[in-house]
């Protein structure tokens, strides 16, 4: 495509560039807000990216052991009556569903930069999968995070969080669903995705590839190719993290005590402000105990580590109880930081195309998980 040299558009865009930095600028002042911006940019890839990329790497000589050793093509076999119709998936895909509630939302990529993974895949279940996986990422340690909150509130949050992984197994299923139905519409139903070999039945018995020499050399292959690709998954999220998320955060957090300073992790507190008009429909919706509350389902948004220690701090200060430990469960691990990684994912496995349908579909997953868990947690409260 091409485009005029000048036109509205050059003075639209830089209207709106000077407008994005005028308004930080304004609450933070100019030399602060640019300074956060590097600063949480620099905080996330050495202190987030690293991580996930040392993560991918291992997840990823995982993935290519259980490729390798056939444990993808049971899980296919084992699950696909109950993936098929529960996610519209095959039965593989319950491999991304493990290695993501294990780790993060990025372990999913290695497993689909793996050709016999994606061979089980048809052309419109394929982008489904980071919704899939999004869904259950960072879900051991957000279960176990909130589990340790019981000694600090005074009360036994077990059933709560137990809910709460309830929300967010139904908020998966409306997330990968609305993502099903949006693909299918983009790509159609029939065409498989270019790994698949034709005639090859899913149900049945067949042969799957593996490497040559004995156990010990594909093993050793295995891990080593695996981490490889791992290392590869690392470097290309790193502009979907560094830019999304830095804007998001500055958009959750705000001024710390004593002023800006262009530290990382200020802001201009935007998102939790916004939220708090519209209270009134929050309230009946997720049964919050108080308006902070908010904020932790908000900040889950960006990142859903931040999100934890911010239930650490209402949990002390006494603002929240086990209704609230069980919608912030369902949905930091529903949501676990997808809007800081969704667009890259979505970039990873090449469906960028459908990238604003995933950020749609997930928003009302979360929702979904948070207000299913609210009144699950009600319901039970009733026996």
């Amino acid at each position: 495509m091409k485009k005029k040299a000048i036109g509205v558009e050059n003075f639209v865009f830089l209207v709106c560039f000077v407008a994005f930095f005028a308004a930080f600028g304004w609450k933070m002042g100019l030399m602060n807000a640019i300074n956060t911006m590097i600063n949480t940019a620099y905080s996330l890839l050495i202190e987030t990216v690293f991580y996930l990329m040392a993560m991918c790497v291992i997840m990823g000589a995982v993935s290519s052991l259980f490729t390798e050793f056939g444990i993808i093509s049971l899980f296919n076999r084992l699950l696909y009556p109950l993936m098929r119709p529960v996610y519209d998936l095959p039965g593989a895909a319950s491999v991304g569903i493990i290695t993501t509630f294990l780790s993060d939302n990025p372990a999913v990529l290695t497993l689909a930069d793996d050709k016999y993974f994606r061979s089980f895949f048809k052309r419109y279940q394929f982008p489904a999968l980071t919704n899939l996986a999004t869904a259950f990422g960072m879900g051991m340690i957000v279960c176990t995070y909130m589990l340790g909150l019981s000694g600090l509130g005074g009360e036994n949050f077990g059933t709560a969080v137990l809910i709460g992984l309830i929300g967010a197994v139904l908020g998966s299923i409306v997330s990968t669903r609305l993502m099903v139905a949006f693909s299918a519409k983009q790509y159609g139903r029939d065409a498989w995705m270019p790994e698949h070999e034709e005639g090859v039945d899913q149900k049945k018995e067949q042969l799957r590839p593996v490497r040559e020499g004995n156990v010990a050399y594909r093993f050793l292959s295995a891990i080593l190719d695996g981490g490889k690709s791992g290392v590869k998954m690392g470097f290309e999220i790193i502009p979907g993290v560094l830019l999304i998320c830095t804007l998001v955060l500055m958009m959750t957090n705000g001024m710390p005590e004593g002023g800006y300073t262009g530290a990382a992790y200020e802001g201009v507190a935007l998102l939790p402000a916004l939220a708090g008009k519209i209270d009134f429909i929050l309230k009946p919706l997720f049964g919050f105990t108080s308006p902070e509350a908010i904020g932790v389902p908000i900040t889950a948004l960006g990142a859903a580590g931040a999100s934890l220690t911010m239930a650490r701090q209402l949990v002390v200060t006494k603002l929240i109880g086990a209704n609230d430990i069980a919608v912030f469960t369902a949905m930091c691990m529903c949501w676990s930081g997808y809007l800081s990684t969704h667009v890259s994912m979505m970039s990873t496995i090449g469906c960028t195309e459908m990238t604003g349908k995933a950020l749609i579909s997930h928003t009302v997953g979360g929702l979904v998980a948070g207000i299913a868990a609210h009144w699950l947690f009600v319901l039970a409260g009733l026996f």
